[in-house]
């Protein structure tokens, strides 16, 4: 592998050739980490790499213990989130269905000669339920 380092400003660069066991070395990091080879050596060539503080295999299962409780917990939010829409959308037929009703009623009292009181926290709260 050959590796090719250029300045960010002007010309001139640095060619060095690595060693095939090296190059394995950071195809593997790369792809164990998920990252570039270009950011595993800059990490190597910087020493900015640590170790680190804890048990990596027992973190690494925590975090798997930790994704399948959450997917068990989203399957179970699953239903609950479709019935809340569905709630929702009924709120929103009955709001729309009492505004029909109160605008009828506002009509007909009218033509009775009545008085007309409007109820403006009803009229909020349909709006409310419109949204």
């Amino acid at each position: 592998m050959k590796l090719i380092i250029r300045p960010k400003r002007g010309f001139g660069r640095i060619e060095v050739d690595l060693p095939d066991e090296l190059a394995e070395k950071i195809k593997t990091l790369s792809k164990r980490y998920a990252v570039s080879e270009k950011k595993v050596l800059e990490i190597v060539l910087s020493g900015s790499f640590k170790e680190p503080k804890g048990d990596v295999k027992r973190l690494e299962n925590e975090v798997r213990e930790l994704e399948k409780k959450v997917s068990k917990l989203e399957k179970e939010w699953a239903p609950l989130r479709y019935k809340a829409y569905g709630v929702s959308e009924d709120n929103k037929i009955l709001a729309i269905e009492l505004n029909a009703l109160l605008a009828e009623n506002s009509q007909l009292k009218r033509f009775l000669r009545k008085k007309v009181e409007r109820n403006l926290e009803l009229r909020k709260l349909i709006q409310y339920y419109l949204r």
